[in-house]
């Protein structure tokens, strides 16, 4: 168990979110939870839209038991070598390091996810995966915890981190405590999927735009994609080359995809039954539905439609 009265310092400079840090600090400078928190900082730094005056210099944030590291605003930019080498150091000294978001750059760029499993926003998992081939880069998760090192997905995520370290902290009862204050679930379930949609390419002109409106309009009937090849008028395999070019993934996936799209667009604004929904985005049974939906988004069909369900039901 960690000792609570260790300092919690935010790593910052210039050109950080402000979202992040903002609902972190406030969660963590609750009176009750009893952490001395500090933000560290060379200098006044831009974060979002603010200027702040840091409480301590970056090169005393090897102090800390905790450091946290808010999210990067712009992941192609250089990261700040100073804030690198300070979140380095204090990980040598024994701290806890957490990112925020993109605030995963910052560690990788350290070194610290070398060989480990981690995450950040899903707009960004990508782009981490290839700058840092060594990180185990998880998209789907809302967090990574390796001990030491801890990594969120995007914005809320850090909520649900945060909620994570208190309960490792101070326990559950306390971190419960803690949502109740937020208005938020003390746990979540289900990961990063269950908020991204498959949206077909905006592109207009290309040579799948017909087809792409063609299938849509039948996703409650059986596709294959002999169907698909011969309503385009191509071969199977020019179809499936096609369809990797402009998708980045094969007829069949992009379908199930959209199948899943579906779904989830009428788990949201209708009140049809599990097996109606599953007709009508042609996943034939309730049971293939729950199947295929759990293992795509993360959470079961009733468990996402409790979480996204316009407030007052139905518009």
């Amino acid at each position: 168990m960690r000792t609570v009265s260790d300092m919690l310092a935010f790593a910052v400079t210039d050109g950080m979110l402000h979202f992040e840090l903002a609902a972190t600090y406030e969660i963590f400078t609750a009176p009750q939870l009893g952490y001395d928190v500090r933000i560290c900082g060379s200098g006044p730094v831009r974060v979002g839209r603010f200027t702040m005056d840091p409480d301590l210099p970056l090169d005393q944030l090897d102090r800390a038991g905790t450091v946290i590291v808010p999210a990067i605003e712009d992941v192609d930019q250089p990261i700040d070598p100073d804030l690198v080498q300070a979140v380095k150091a204090a990980h040598e000294k024994g701290a806890r390091i957490v990112s925020l978001c993109t605030g995963a750059f910052v560690l990788a760029e350290a070194g610290l996810l070398d060989g480990l499993k981690a995450t950040t926003h899903w707009a960004h998992t990508d782009v981490m995966a290839e700058r840092y081939p060594r990180v185990q880069v998880d998209p789907d998760v809302l967090y990574v915890d390796n001990g030491q090192v801890l990594t969120s997905a995007g914005k809320a995520a850090a909520i649900d981190l945060s909620l994570h370290l208190i309960r490792a902290d101070h326990g559950t009862a306390t971190a419960n405590t803690a949502a109740r204050r937020l208005v938020v679930p003390p746990h979540r379930d289900g990961g990063q999927a269950q908020f991204v949609l498959a949206p077909v390419p905006s592109e207009e002109g290309h040579p799948l735009t017909e087809l792409f409106g063609w299938a849509l309009s039948r996703l409650d009937q059986t596709i294959t994609v002999e169907d698909l090849a011969r309503q385009a008028n191509m071969s199977s395999r020019h179809l499936a080359r096609l369809f990797k070019a402009v998708t980045g993934t094969t007829p069949l996936q992009w379908l199930h995809a959209q199948r899943i799209r579906r779904a989830q667009e009428l788990l949201e604004m209708t009140d049809d039954s599990v097996d109606r929904i599953a007709d009508a985005s042609g996943m034939g049974t309730a049971t293939t539905l729950r199947r295929h939906f759990h293992r795509t988004v993360g959470v079961p069909p009733d468990t996402y439609r409790r979480t996204f369900r316009p407030v007052g039901g139905r518009q």
